[in-house]
Parts: C-alpha cells; structure tokens; sequence
C-alpha cells in the first residue's frame, strides 16, 4: 500500500511539473514566435544555398552523388529539364594526357568551330519547334546564261527552305539540321549540297549541277534546332547512356563489373581498375571485382543502351514524325539539266567554293579533285595493284567492310578470330599481299572483344616499319558518338602523332583517313548515333588530318549522301565500298600520265 501511494503521489508530483514545464514552454515560444520564425526561415535558405553550391562546384563532391540520383531518375523522370540530374560535364574530356600548349589552342579552335546555333529559349516548347509537315522549300529560277534563263551543266541550283513550327507559324531563328541533295536514279547520278542557314528560320541551299537530264531535289530535316539543343545536353551531361562492361574470371570464380572512360565514385568507395594506356596516356576504368583482382579481366563488351533519358517535352521531338523527315517542296522538286553551251567552263569559280568531293554518275564517282580515278572491275586488276603491298586497317566496322572487301581476292588467313571483331588476315604468299583488320581501343560497342585484343590505333602504328609497300587505312568516329567531343580530339591526337612519326621514318607510306557517314536511325536510336553527332566529329577529323601532307582523307560522308538510291546507311552499300576501294587503288597505283 505505501509504493503504491507513493508511486500515485510521484505521477501527481511528475503531472503537476510537467504542467507547469508546458506553461512555460508556451509562454516562451508566445513572447519569441518571431525570433523563431526568422531562424526556421534562415535554415531552409541556407539549406538550399548550400544544395546550390554543391551542384555546382566540380571534382568528386558532385560525381560521388550521381549514382543515387541516377538510380532515382532511372524510374520517375521529371517534367522540367531544371530538376535533371547533375553529372560531371568536366570529367572525362580532362582525363588522360595534358595537350601542349599549341594543342589546346588548337583543341579550342576546334571546338569552336562546330558551335550550333540553338534556339533563343532553352526551355523546350514543342509547339514552336520545327515541323517538317508545315514546312517547305521553293526552287529559285535559273540563272541566265548566254541569254538563257536554263540550269545548264557546270552552274549551280539555288533553293531556299521555308522553316514553320507546329502551330503553323514561320520559325524566326535557326540551328534546324537539314541535309540535301540532287539525284537521278535513272542514269545512276547523284550529288550532296551545301546547307547555310540565314539565322531567320530559313536555310539557302546550293546544289551542284555535274550531268544533263532530269534530277529531283531532296531536303531532310534530320532533327529541329530544338531537338539539336537535346543531343548536345546528353553528350556533355550523360556520356555514360551507352556503357560497357568485364567479365573477370579465375578459375571457378567469375564476376562482371561495369567499364567506361571515367566511372562516378560510389558511395561505398568501390575500388577501381585503372587501364590507362601507359603509351598514349588514353584512360579506361572498370569498377574492381569484390573477388578478384583486376589482373583477372578476361574480355569487353557492350552492355547496354539506357533509357528513360529524355523529359516528356524532350521526346516529343524524337518521333517518327520529326527525325529525319523529307521536307516537301512549294511546286516542283524536279527539273531538267542542260548541257553546258559552248564556251561555258564545266565549273565556274563560284561554284567551285561549295563543290562536293566528287559525284556519282551511271553509278561510278567520280572526283571533283586530286588523282584521277580508275576502275578496277577484276580479281587480276586489284591483286596487279596490291601486289608486294602490306595493307593495315584499324577502326571501327565501317573500315572491316573494306577488309572484307579485298578478302574476296585475297585468301583469309584464318586467326579464329569472333565474328565482326576480329583481328582479321589475308594472305596471298603468291602475289607477296598481306591484308590485316584490327579494331580500335575502347569505347568500342562491339558484342565481345578478348582483353588482350584491346589495341590503341596509335600503337599499333608505331608498331610499323611502313614504306612505299605499306597502306594504312584508320576509321573511328561511329563508337565516339555519346562522349564530350573532347574525348574525340584526345584520340585523334594521339593518332595524329603517331602517323606523322610513321611518315617520318617512311615517307613513302600511304595513309588513307576515312570519314564519318551520314545513317537511317530510329527516334530512339538517334540519340546515340544521331548524324548530328557524326557531322561534329567529321568536322574535327577532317580540320585535324586536312594539313598532313601525304594523308588522303577519303571523303565517305559525300560518297554516301550522293549515292542515287542508297544514301544514309551506318554500313555503306555494296557498290559504294567499291568506288572507296577504286579510289584507295587509285592512289596506291595512280594511273600513268597519258593513259
């Protein structure tokens, strides 16, 4: 009886404190709500400053933040491109080898001469994008020629492009990426043209006329000025959407983690494995094995491509109905070619500043400059030509299909290499003719490369003796698409310097550089390997390998786009990888003077 009586007088005891405790409290916070207030309010300012501060700064404060968001962001995407998530933009493009001095300055030129002009509104509004439904181009009149108003062989067609957004309404700005071209399929003839865009929702194009008879002109809308500012987002904000991944293995045991150029710090410090190129200083990372050292890596491969990268605006450009749509003419798309009159030079000076490389006709090109090209239509002409010659090709698949393409006329040395990856041999011991094929180090999407078949271009070209029976030929800049052009520029330099060290030592080796080519992609597809990608990265290889003498740049973007019925394809056709290999011939053996 006494506990429990002195248990009730302590909660009576303990209640009438707390009371009293409460009293005061509310008395308090009554007399100093404001002061209150004020503080709560400077906490949540402060707070937000700080989440400001964070986003912005650079280095491993952001980048070890970015698996979180992007975990989040792979399942509910906002509405709004302000809430996207922060990714390093400086990463990559800053690892590897400092450039000299000069090469900055060069780097700086180069990048400045591929800015796009984009709208003058970063926020995307569908409804004044570019419609290619509403708008059209006009065909100018001729111009007037020996008192005739006709389009004539060695003049020039004029059309002009007529840009509208959804509503209907003229577009008054620029940056839309069109492509055109004149063709006339019946006589196998075909030519590229020149895109200049007037900044005022309209684009002057000028069109090259090289044969008679009749020809129809085409424009494509590839993507809007508006879908353009989207691409150059996901290459500077998300060059991790493709990724690659190695399987390491040792004995029973086997892992597979996830590669790139540069790899985001996680949360629980996972440890890397750094493959840096010791030779070129060219980086490669893949996250450590939790039971294996990085020793233990077996082979590469791609993994796969991410989704759920655009905001409900953004892919509102990316349909079937605005990437790569032909833009319909206002009256005719046709007309008819004259042939040049009497007294008329076949290209006049102001034609000849926007001249394509070369044109198709009756289904051959046909070089507007340099060596003449011949045809070597047979097994006997091509193995005459490549007789006592070492032919190396290093790149991507498209430079494979011209291994396989003189395959057909050199045995296959079989190295039991994986299909479409290789390295690749043939051998004619008869004729001395040694073919070989290997691609380019990572980032390469190929399906699964042995670890040890990671070769640098760069490296392998040091590797040769060269000489005048040694061809080299490089393509790469389909795989470089999804990074900062910058990671590009790295790659070429490096290559750059090893072939001018190849043509110190062997002058009389031929380098053949092949360009970038326009594709048919899907909506999804392009933004990966959209051809605006590939046009930026054409245009920093040829500004790069155009000053080194004896380098022919091979020039597949106008030998693909001028083809008459086959024009956009990642793998150009049959007929097309022909005329290429003509004119590598062509050079390595150049027709006698007079013949």
């Amino acid at each position: 009886m006494s506990w429990r009586r002195c248990h009730a007088d302590r909660m009576t005891c303990c209640r009438g404190g707390w009371q009293s405790v409460h009293t005061a409290i509310v008395g308090i916070l009554s007399r100093y709500s404001s002061f209150f207030l004020f503080f709560m309010l400077l906490g949540v300012f402060l707070l937000l400053w700080n989440n400001h501060s964070l986003e912005r700064c650079n280095g491993k404060s952001v980048f070890s933040l970015y698996p979180a968001q992007s975990n989040i962001s792979s399942v509910i995407k906002p509405s709004a491109p302000s809430l996207a998530p922060n990714h390093n933009q400086n990463s990559c493009p800053h690892m590897g080898q400092e450039p000299t001095p000069k090469e900055a300055q060069e780097q700086q030129s180069l990048l400045q001469s591929i800015v796009w002009p984009g709208p003058p509104r970063l926020e995307v509004l569908v409804k004044q994008s570019s419609d290619p439904a509403h708008s059209y181009f006009v065909i100018q009149p001729p111009a007037n020629v020996f008192g005739q108003a006709t389009w004539r062989v060695g003049g020039k067609l004029e059309v002009l492009v007529y840009m509208h957004n959804f509503l209907g309404q003229p577009k008054r700005y620029g940056g839309d990426f069109l492509l055109a071209r004149v063709r006339s399929p019946e006589i196998g003839a075909g030519a590229s043209g020149r895109v200049v865009d007037r900044q005022n929702g309209t684009y002057a194009v000028e069109l090259p006329l090289l044969w008679a008879g009749p020809a129809q002109v085409e424009v494509t809308l590839v993507h809007s000025s508006e879908a353009v500012g989207v691409l150059k987002r996901l290459r500077e904000e998300r060059p991790d959407r493709v990724y690659f991944k190695s399987l390491f293995r040792s004995g029973s045991l086997h892992e597979t983690t996830e590669c790139n150029l540069c790899l985001p710090i996680r949360p629980r410090k996972v440890a890397l494995c750094n493959y840096t190129d010791p030779h070129t200083g060219e980086p490669w990372y893949c996250y450590k094995p939790k039971r294996l050292d990085c020793d233990k890596r077996i082979n590469h491969f791609k993994g796969v491509y991410k989704k759920k990268l655009l905001y409900t605006n953004e892919s509102l450009l990316f349909t079937r109905s605005t990437v790569q749509v032909p833009v319909k003419a206002h009256g005719t798309d046709n007309i008819t070619i004259l042939p040049a009159v009497q007294g008329q030079s076949s290209i006049d000076e102001d034609q000849a500043k926007f001249m394509p490389s070369g044109y198709y006709f009756q289904g051959s090109w046909r070089p507007l400059s340099g060596i003449p090209i011949q045809q070597f239509n047979d097994s006997s002409a091509i193995t005459q030509c490549l007789r006592g010659k070492l032919f190396y090709m290093f790149g991507d698949s498209t430079v494979r299909q011209w291994f396989e393409y003189f395959r057909a006329f050199v045995p296959e040395f079989s190295l039991r290499s994986p299909k479409n990856v290789g390295p690749y041999m043939a051998v004619d011991s008869v004729n001395n003719i040694l073919l070989t094929f290997r691609c380019h180090g990572p980032p390469i999407r190929f399906n699964t490369v042995l670890s040890s078949e990671l070769h640098y271009i760069a490296n392998e070209i040091d590797g040769l003796r060269g000489g005048r029976d040694t061809i080299v030929a490089l393509s790469i800049w389909s795989h470089f698409s999804t990074f900062p052009v910058e990671v590009y520029i790295r790659r070429l330099r490096h290559i750059r310097r090893a072939v001018a060290r190849l043509l110190d030592r062997a002058p009389g080796t031929l380098v053949v550089v092949r360009t970038a080519n326009p594709q048919i992609t899907d909506p999804d597809y392009s933004l990966y390997n959209s051809d605006w990608f590939s046009v930026q990265l054409d245009v920093v290889l040829r500004a790069m390998f155009r000053s080194m003498r004896r380098v022919v740049l091979l020039d597949a973007w106008d030998m693909a786009l001028a083809h008459p019925t086959q024009p956009r394809l990642l793998h150009p056709a049959p007929d097309i990888i022909k005329n290429m290999a003509d004119l590598i011939l062509s050079h390595v053996c150049p027709a006698k003077q007079g013949t």
